[in-house]
């Protein structure tokens, strides 16, 4: 019987490297969700949640497709209207994420790798076998937000007020990866993590599910 694979969330606050990292777990062979990537396919034109998300907020679909800016003014600071979309979205996004894993599995991945910006602050690490944030000091973390375009000092404190702080998700996840200190050190401390939970130790570290940093 094949092992089931195991789940691995990856997150991150804003700026603090999570992309890039999951492009070096791509690199690394493992399969990677992108829980962005589906919220965008659910809200294209024809995505499972542009009718639903229609009837729960007129006015914001154009052309047969979620207008994100447009929901963003609706629900930005009204928490109610943000419970109700997020109770439209996550179980589409859920659904999605079985789709992916019995993909993966029909394929025999051992790992897997799901890149969920929110994770704590849905609650959403209790669905998967092991965390790992990237994290970086914050005047690291200011200086890469900055350099967006668009991006203020005073956006960045709204987001970061709505996100959970990076010390509580440190001390929340299994596994701690440092992003400001290179991209070689990250990608070879991602390779740990990988060779670990795809090794033959994996099923030990799971059982005492010990946080390793």
């Amino acid at each position: 019987m094949k092992r089931r694979p195991i789940r691995l969330a990856l997150t991150g606050s804003i700026g603090m490297g999570k992309s890039t990292a999951a492009n070096q777990l791509r690199r690394l062979g493992v399969p990677v969700y992108d829980a962005d990537a589906a919220v965008h396919a659910l809200f294209a034109k024809g995505g499972a949640a542009v009718e639903p998300v229609g009837k729960a907020f007129p006015g914001v679909v154009v052309d047969g497709a979620v207008d994100r800016t447009r929901l963003g003014k609706v629900v930005f600071g009204d928490p109610a209207a943000l419970k109700r979309l997020e109770g439209i979205v996550h179980p589409l996004v859920r659904n999605s994420e079985k789709h992916f894993s019995r993909r993966m599995a029909a394929r025999g991945a051992r790992l897997l790798a799901f890149d969920i910006p929110l994770l704590f602050e849905t609650g959403g690490e209790r669905r998967y076998d092991a965390s790992i944030v990237i994290s970086a000091p914050s005047f690291v973390q200011e200086a890469r937000v900055l350099r967006r375009s668009g991006m203020t000092r005073e956006r960045l404190s709204a987001i970061r007020a709505r996100q959970t702080p990076d010390r509580e998700k440190r001390r929340r996840a299994d596994f701690v990866v440092p992003s400001g200190i290179g991209k070689r050190a990250v990608f070879d401390r991602l390779a740990s993590i990988v060779r670990l939970l795809s090794g033959p130790r994996a099923a030990k570290w799971l059982r005492a599910r010990r946080p390793v940093r």
